[in-house]
């Protein structure tokens, strides 16, 4: 455990990303393709920012990149990637959807890379891990468009069963991901929602 520790954190430094996490949205595109060139992403818990600046370079120039978390972030587009908006603020405000549509009114792909600090209780943690999987949820439902991709961390617990039952009525397919560059014990998983189906009281609702 410890070399394969060693192995993604000296990449992550090796090419010029704050965080080894990178690796774990890299191995879930290359499979699932859920980011493509001009799309608009929004990122929650962005912070140190390396799933924005991976994010940034997919999308390319012509898309964009909105990167919010608690934790000021602040890092330059790596060459040939889009404009990335970097948020200081809680998720969780009220406020958030207005702050966001004021610099694009819905997105394509919504990642969520989102974890509470842990405590050592497996129940408290995978409750506000929940706490947050719903806040994110519900700014897809919000913000995300028409045949859009959802991608969000959640610690395995026995509210993730009835979770993963309601994305399968908002998505077209639901996958519960466990990269390899995920820590073997570690209780995160990865729930990937693709083709978002708006409803048309969410659609009115969003407009």
């Amino acid at each position: 455990m410890k070399k394969v520790q060693d192995y993604y954190y000296k990449k992550a430094k090796k090419q010029n990303y704050p965080a080894r996490s990178v690796y774990k949205l890299e191995e879930i595109q290359k499979k699932h393709r859920i980011i493509s060139r001009g799309d608009s992403v929004l990122d929650l818990g962005c912070s140190p920012g390396s799933w924005s600046l991976y994010a940034s370079e997919i999308v390319g120039e012509k898309g964009v990149v909105v990167g919010v978390d608690l934790k000021k972030t602040e890092a330059e587009p790596r060459g040939g990637g889009s404009p990335i908006h970097w948020l200081c603020h809680d998720v969780t405000d009220p406020d958030m959807v207005t702050l966001l549509r004021k610099i694009r009114s819905g997105f394509k792909v919504l990642i969520s890379d989102m974890a509470p600090k842990t405590t050592g209780n497996r129940w408290a943690d995978h409750q506000q891990s929940m706490r947050l999987v719903e806040h994110s949820l519900t700014l897809a439902h919000q913000l995300l468009h028409q045949k859009g991709n959802y991608l969000c961390k959640l610690f395995q617990g026995e509210d993730m069963p009835e979770f993963i039952s309601r994305m399968k009525q908002n998505f077209e397919q639901v996958k519960v991901i466990k990269p390899d560059s995920s820590r073997k014990e570690s209780r995160e998983v990865f729930i990937l929602g693709v083709g978002f189906k708006h409803s048309q009281k969410r659609q009115s609702a969003a407009q």
